[in-house]
């Protein structure tokens, strides 16, 4: 009976000095005993690398096949041109909103252009005329002050000269001025003209790609409004993740940018282009929609749930070369080189991509590390 307690301790202590090697083993360089025989096949050295910080925006996978058509304006709808079923060309006119108010927008403000431009012409004519009269009145009363000088004038006359003079300054001056309203005018008629003609583009909804319309969505006599949904078209092509960004990070995502999406389920991380941003907020999620096109893979299916990595800050990690990580069980260990002579470490790593990992805890920046065993 002494012997089985005696047994039972000892396998007791051995489980309590295995469980703690586990759980020590992720801690900073630990390092086990060094092995004066090792020789390794090649060696490598541990990365400092900048990576950044990415946040994960939920979103669906959609077919890029398919595409929703919506208004940028608020207007009611006069006219729709197209039915379901309807093949159409990059460019064909879908639908059509009124465009009454931007139309006499754009006239009122043409219309202010020319009399801006008119003022113009009319305050350039007079400041040549103020400008031949200042210069008259000038050089009378010079003349008039050094006839007054000489006595060949009375002071009445070199009153009545200044009089003349400071006139014609004083209208050169708001000839001056009114040029510079002119200016200002014009500038601001051709600013307005030019949001007239913007907004009255919204006003035709035409097709932004090759396609056939699979659903239209609206009638004539409908309100538009911005985001919502006119219509839909199927066109040629693979995938893409719609996904709602936070409007704190909106601005550091633009069209044509690229992004890391991750789908889960098949476990695929790809590369997405960001083809649409969505310009209006959601008010209550306080999100804006991005579309980012994936290229199709198989095993990707509509609807599927997904991840658009959206770059939040950058830190500093220490990588190294997958190959070089020695798994024995549940711990990870490499051979490193210190002082001449090689050591295994514990370390802790988790996985960087398909040929390294990043190192959270063992090593530093610039370390050798041998790889495999001379033969």
């Amino acid at each position: 009976m002494s012997s089985y307690k005696n047994n039972a301790a000892c396998a007791l202590i051995a489980k309590t000095v295995l469980s703690a090697l586990l759980v020590l083993a992720p801690y900073h360089c630990r390092t086990a005993d060094a092995d004066a025989g090792y020789q390794p096949q090649k060696t490598v050295k541990t990365k400092e690398q900048t990576v950044a910080q990415t946040y994960p925006a939920v979103g669906t996978v959609r077919p890029k096949s398919e595409t929703s058509i919506s208004a940028q304006i608020s207007a009611q709808i006069t006219d729709v041109h197209v039915k379901a079923g309807q093949i159409v060309t990059s460019g064909t006119l879908l639908i059509t909103l009124d465009s009454r108010q931007a139309t006499a927008r754009l006239e009122s403000a043409r219309e202010a252009l020319r009399g801006a431009k008119a003022s113009r012409d009319k305050a350039r004519q007079a400041i040549n005329s103020a400008q031949a009269s200042y210069t008259n009145a000038e050089q009378h009363f010079t003349r008039i002050k050094n006839f007054y000088v000489s006595g060949a004038a009375t002071e009445q006359e070199l009153e009545n000269a200044q009089a003349g003079f400071l006139q014609a300054r004083a209208a050169l001056s708001m000839s001056r001025e009114s040029l510079v309203e002119a200016e200002a005018g014009i500038q601001q008629a051709t600013e307005t003209i030019t949001d007239a003609k913007v907004h009255l583009g919204f006003s035709k909804i035409i097709a932004p790609v090759d396609g056939e319309i699979i659903r239209i969505l609206v009638e004539p006599g409908d309100l538009a409004l911005p985001g919502k949904p006119l219509a839909a078209v199927r066109t040629k092509g693979g995938y893409r993740v719609e996904a709602h960004v936070r409007e704190g990070l909106i601005n550091t995502i633009k069209t044509g940018s690229q992004l890391q999406a991750v789908i889960p389920t098949p476990g695929l991380s790809l590369n997405a282009v960001v083809e649409e941003i969505i310009p209006y907020a959601d008010p209550q999620t306080r999100t804006f929609l991005v579309k980012a096109a994936i290229p199709a893979k198989e095993g990707i299916y509509s609807g599927m749930y997904a991840k658009l990595m959206v770059p939040e800050a950058h830190r500093t990690i220490i990588t190294l070369d997958k190959e070089a990580v020695i798994h024995a069980g549940q711990l990870e260990l490499v051979m490193v080189k210190t002082n001449g002579t090689w050591q295994r470490r514990y370390i802790t790593t988790i996985p960087l991509d398909n040929t390294r990992v990043e190192v959270l805890s063992g090593l530093s920046a610039n370390e050798t590390i041998g790889i495999g065993e001379a033969r």
